[in-house]
């Protein structure tokens, strides 16, 4: 079964629409672990907009399973990304270039650069991840580049509706995940996914990892952290 992982930025949010008081990401962070989460997300922002470099450095401190840093392909955030030291780095397209939660990073637009940020984190025993479409294109690129993982965007998952288009893009995103895993990269998914269109993804067994923020502490609203992690993990379960 793919490890599940918590992208807490949505919890920094919600806390900095309250005055910065409550709730304390971090908090959530801990209360996830106990949970059972296998890893913790956090995307840092130039604007800092969410998560502060507080929040950063407490949760490095604290967190106890593994703590993946997503950040723009920025050299300032890349300088970051090697003060803090977390388990993995998720390299994300720069601010500059684009918004939003569709958009993935061009590695073979980026190659020459992509490659010299990977070999500076490997470098300091960091595992290198890079959110990139389903193409395998972009996955040659990344295995050129020297990374470690790729993180699929499965944002296109949250906008289909009918069953047919759902199965093409399923077909598409488990294609693009075995032809990683004969590179020799490892996989994992994120970006839009949720307590409906989960399973589909968790069934493709090169997918070793899954990343989902908003879906999990949105219905940690209505049931507690506990039992809302407690019931993604069981559409992870193959049957």
């Amino acid at each position: 079964m793919a490890r599940l992982c918590l992208c807490i930025n949505y919890a920094a949010r919600l806390r900095n629409l309250n005055r910065k008081k409550e709730p304390d990401p971090v908090a959530v962070a801990v209360a996830a672990e106990l949970a059972g989460i296998e890893g913790i997300v956090v995307q840092l922002r130039e604007d800092r907009a969410d998560v502060s470099d507080r929040d950063l450095m407490v949760l490095k401190e604290v967190v106890k399973t593994h703590l993946n840093l997503a950040i723009p392909l920025q050299e300032e955030m890349v300088k970051r990304a090697i003060q803090v030291l977390p388990d993995m780095v998720t390299l994300l397209p720069s601010t500059e270039a684009t918004e939003g939660d569709e958009t993935s990073l061009d590695v073979e637009a980026n190659m020459d650069y992509v490659e010299e940020v990977a070999a500076a984190l490997r470098a300091n025993n960091v595992v290198v991840c890079a959110l990139v479409p389903p193409d395998p294109q972009q996955i040659r690129a990344a295995a050129r580049a020297g990374v470690d993982y790729v993180q699929l965007n499965t944002m296109p998952l949250a906008a289909v509706e009918d069953l047919g288009t759902m199965t093409e893009q399923v077909e598409r995103i488990r294609a693009v995940a075995a032809a990683a895993h004969k590179l020799g990269i490892g996989v994992s998914a994120g970006r839009g996914l949720h307590y409906q269109n989960v399973r589909d993804i968790a069934a493709i067994p090169m997918i070793e990892e899954i990343n989902i923020g908003r879906a999990i502490l949105s219905r940690s609203v209505l049931m507690g952290v506990e039992r809302a992690i407690a019931v993604m993990k069981t559409q992870l379960e193959h049957k």
